[in-house]
């Protein structure tokens, strides 16, 4: 048997009213055996973000809101809400996005693993099975520009991941303190970055396939700059930029 593990579960939320009720309600029942704090980031919305995180505080015991004054993006939230986790004594942190593309329903499966001490770092992977992606309604300029990129950061980072580009990202606590995250880029990239980081300092990585779902979800995320920041990351690589 191994030791039940104090989870923290992260949820940059930004401009996210519409959607952020939704993700909790998905939730699956086997969450609630768990030993989890759910932390709220709002990263400055301008929208009812905090009013609907703080139902949600009132409603959960174990849910808590972090607040951003202003907005200062997706990478920001995140390590506001891993440096939080880590004081508290989290074993396991885990990603989730507020506007409920990535399935609440598999916390239970990608937390597994991590559970049982298998692994350092589990991604849940939309390209697995690249045809999958498509079926779920990735965008084809986005599906071109993940495959593009990922063979790319493969070559360069000496990988063979089946993507870079998933927000769907969990870590033991051994990972959060090997990786000097709070160093690492405020971009969108920032999940890919911590992915070649882990790979780089041998920690234990494992790729599950998750489902792919566009649907009327805002995104914050412009492609082209984000395919420009993902190459950049790239050159300060092959630069010793990450010799962290």
């Amino acid at each position: 048997m191994t030791a039940r593990k104090k989870i923290y579960v992260v949820i940059p939320a930004y401009q996210a009213a519409l959607t952020l009720k939704s993700v909790f309600s998905r939730l699956p029942l086997e969450m609630g055996q768990k030993d989890v704090t759910y932390l709220i980031v709002d990263d400055g919305s301008k929208d009812a973000t905090a009013q609907v995180a703080e139902e949600l505080v009132a409603e959960r015991p174990n849910v808590r809101l972090l607040r951003h004054e202003a907005n200062r993006g997706y990478a920001p939230a995140q390590k506001t809400g891993f440096t939080k986790a880590l004081e508290e004594g989290a074993d396991v942190v885990a990603l989730l996005h507020a506007d409920g593309q990535y399935a609440p329903e598999l916390l239970p499966k990608l937390l597994e693993p991590l559970e049982k001490d298998e692994v350092d770092l589990v991604q849940g992977s939309r390209m697995m099975n690249r045809s999958d992606a498509l079926k779920g309604h990735m965008p084809l300029h986005r599906w071109l520009g993940n495959v593009f990129l990922t063979g790319l950061e493969n070559l360069v980072y000496g990988l063979k991941m089946g993507e870079y580009h998933s927000g769907y990202m969990l870590y033991n606590r051994r990972a959060l303190t090997t990786v000097p995250f709070i160093k690492l880029s405020d971009t969108f990239h920032f999940d890919g970055e911590m992915l070649f980081v882990s790979a780089k300092k041998g920690l234990r990585i494992k790729e599950i396939p998750i489902p792919t779902h566009y649907g009327d979800e805002k995104s914050h995320l412009n492609p082209i700059t984000y395919g420009f920041t993902v190459l950049g990351i790239m050159f300060k690589y092959l630069t010793g930029k990450y010799d962290l």
